[in-house]
């Protein structure tokens, strides 16, 4: 974890007294989803070495609920259109609730956020600026709004016209960007511009004015004294929000910004494109927490430096995922990286391999007491008995994963019944041999035993016609598990009576 540690030296030696604050946030404008969650977990990373070092240290999330709805979500109703420019705050729920809609989105991740087992305080925009908290840096931000054009003309390169506004003003349950005209801070009012270029006067003291987003970001910094915080690469490009940020940090607010962490996006294997929750095109985290066991989404955001891009495979990719993590706590359970991914959770990765387990819960017809059973009679017996209450818990993840990401070729169900007329004499012939060599074999008898047997008894059968046969009478498939291992796992009376079609 050597990124963490660099990172963690470097908080230090900017602050080493009191304590640090970390910081992470967004906007609650739809489904948060599997990309989000890279923030998050890498700020929770960040709190738990400091804490490790002793140092007293928080972790917010600052849900901007104050900004006004861009665009509608592909899973909202076309309906809210007519909300767009509205505070998220201000809008109702989809669900029909009397939550707000932010609110109702901002469960999902606070939700999400237990399930993780992360330390997280979340703020909300709109509560801060409606209680007057962000006062202080409204009137130091129009004190300098020169200043802040300036800096965002010259960091940025792009040329703001006469027109130009730090603020948005709430018009009629509305956000709209209006020309700035003068500010009396002791009634707490600013005049502007309105769209016919009507002079306006309206209080800044209770969340009808809003910062614009490049100037938001450092009054937060400011306001909460935020010394770290990992956001997207999106933001770090040269000239980007996070750059000026800095300079109106410093010429404005008179403050250090905070030590950045940048991090690249989690991406579906083979998108160029980074999750959009807007155009519904990545994994819902409330969905992913479903299939995932938590230990497994910190380990996937964790393993690499945040400013990897994550390819992440959620039908090829799981099995690999939690096989690795495995692996790698059995070998090397001192790795410190286990201390980051096994915080506040209960285990629910066992020793046997994702996709015996897979197969064998299917086989078991997703009965968690006989996949236990069928277990006991494989190589990983030991690991059943010794690891009963983690396996149960792992298959509800495996169940989830069957339901919702796993692609067919590895879902199967035993044939309550096979159609002997779809088979050939010489298909029979191979069944009935395998049946016979099956009844005479050692109690302990393992897959690669099974295999043989298969092998010795296809007769004149190809050997992909004699697997293929097997499957279409067990699964009604033409592929499937490992076909030794399978058949080593099923009852042996039960497999007998299904070779010879009696059953």
């Amino acid at each position: 974890m050597k990124w963490l540690e660099k990172i963690v030296d470097e908080v230090e030696r900017r602050h080493p007294d009191g304590e640090v604050l970390v910081s992470s946030g967004g906007s609650p404008s739809g489904t948060y989803h599997l990309g989000h969650l890279r923030e998050l977990i890498t700020a929770d990373a960040i709190l738990l070495e400091l804490k490790k070092r002793g140092r007293q240290a928080k972790h917010i999330y600052f849900s901007d609920d104050l900004d006004a709805l861009r665009k509608v979500p592909v899973n909202v109703p076309d309906e809210y259109e007519k909300y767009l420019g509205k505070s998220l705050c201000d809008i109702p729920a989809p669900d029909g609730s009397d939550k707000s809609y932010a609110d109702y989105f901002l469960q999902d991740l606070i939700d999400v956020s237990k399930a993780l087992g992360l330390d997280i305080e979340f703020v909300q925009s709109y509560k801060k600026y409606r209680s007057g908290f962000f006062v202080s840096a409204i009137e130091k931000a129009l004190e300098h709004y020169q200043k802040i054009r300036s800096v965002l003309e010259t960091v940025s390169g792009h040329q703001l016209g006469e027109e130009w506004s730090p603020i948005q003003i709430n018009e009629e349950g509305y956000l709209k960007k209006r020309q700035f005209t003068s500010i009396d801070t002791n009634a707490k009012i600013i005049k502007y511009l309105d769209k016919d270029g009507m002079e306006q006067t309206i209080s800044y003291a209770k969340g009808d004015v809003k910062l614009d987003w490049r100037i938001d970001w450092p009054a937060r910094w400011y306001l909460l004294g935020v010394n770290v915080e990992p956001f997207g690469r999106d933001h770090a490009t040269k000239g980007g929000s996070y750059d000026t940020g800095v300079e109106i940090a410093k010429q404005v607010f008179k403050i250090e910004s905070p030590l950045p962490v940048p991090y690249d996006f989690v991406n579906l294997a083979g998108d160029t494109k980074k999750m959009s929750a807007s155009k519904g095109t990545g994994l819902d985290a409330v969905g992913v927490i479903k299939v995932l066991p938590p230990e497994i989404i910190r380990y996937l955001m964790l393993r690499s430096a945040p400013s990897k891009r994550l390819f992440f495979d959620p039908e090829k990719g799981v099995s690999q995922l939690i096989d690795e993590f495995a692996e790698l706590l059995e070998k090397d359970p001192d790795n410190p990286i286990f201390e980051l991914v096994l915080n506040n959770l209960e285990p629910t990765i066992s020793r046997v391999p994702f996709s015996h387990l897979v197969a064998s819960y299917q086989a078991a017809l997703y009965d968690p007491t006989k996949t236990l059973e069928v277990i006991g009679r494989t190589e990983h017996a030991d690991i059943a008995g010794e690891e009963k209450e983690i396996i149960n818990k792992e298959l509800n993840y495996i169940k989830g994963w069957l339901d919702h990401w796993a692609p067919e070729e590895v879902k199967f169900k035993l044939l309550e019944q096979v159609d002997a007329k779809e088979l050939t004499d010489e298909q029979k012939q191979f069944l009935n041999l395998v049946a016979e060599t099956i009844e005479k074999a050692p109690q302990d008898a393992d897959g690669e035993w099974f295999h043989k047997a298969i092998y010795d008894s296809k007769g004149n059968l190809e050997p992909k016609d004699a697997f293929v046969t097997l499957y279409k009478v067990l699964i009604g498939k033409t592929a499937g598990p490992r076909a030794g291992w399978f058949l080593s796992i099923l009852p042996r009376d039960w497999l007998a009576k299904r070779l010879r079609l009696e059953v």
